[in-house]
């Protein structure tokens, strides 16, 4: 079976004699409950409207929505195995990083899983500068007993 010195059953992949990754991993492996959430974007979800338009600030909201969709089933963020970004202006993403990474750090932590990032020519919400998609695989859950 898989594992994980975090007991998570999630474990980071590089193939032999490539150079690190910074800031994602190159793939991931991971045994146990599957959870796919839907893309994340950077508005309050019970009002379902934005705080700013403002990258950063957006990217970060999207964060917190996607660890809170995976609370909901009983994760935490060092369960996600996959990230997807979609991005509305790649010079905007890029400027953000740093605020992007801060924020990361403090929503998901040290823990780094696949990911891509892609440019894209809007989002269904005008608003919309930033959705993320996540899947995650949490530990199975222990046999029912009898």
């Amino acid at each position: 079976g898989v594992s994980a010195a975090d007991g998570t059953g999630v474990r980071p992949l590089r193939p032999e004699g490539w150079a690190p990754p910074r800031g994602y991993a190159d793939g991931v492996v991971a045994a146990g409950r599957i959870v796919a959430l839907a893309g994340q974007i950077g508005w309050d979800p019970t009002t379902q409207r934005f705080a700013s338009d403002d990258f950063a600030e957006q990217a970060a909201r999207a964060l917190a929505n996607v660890v809170a969709v995976l609370r909901a089933a009983g994760g935490e963020p060092r369960h996600l195995v996959r990230l997807t970004w979609y991005v509305t202006d790649r010079d905007a993403y890029v400027a953000a990083r740093p605020a992007i990474g801060r924020a990361y750090r403090a929503t998901i932590g040290d823990h780094w899983p696949a990911m891509a990032v892609l440019v894209v020519a809007g989002l269904l919400e005008p608003r919309a500068l930033v959705e993320v998609e996540a899947t995650a695989v949490l530990p199975p859950l222990p046999p029912l007993p009898g």
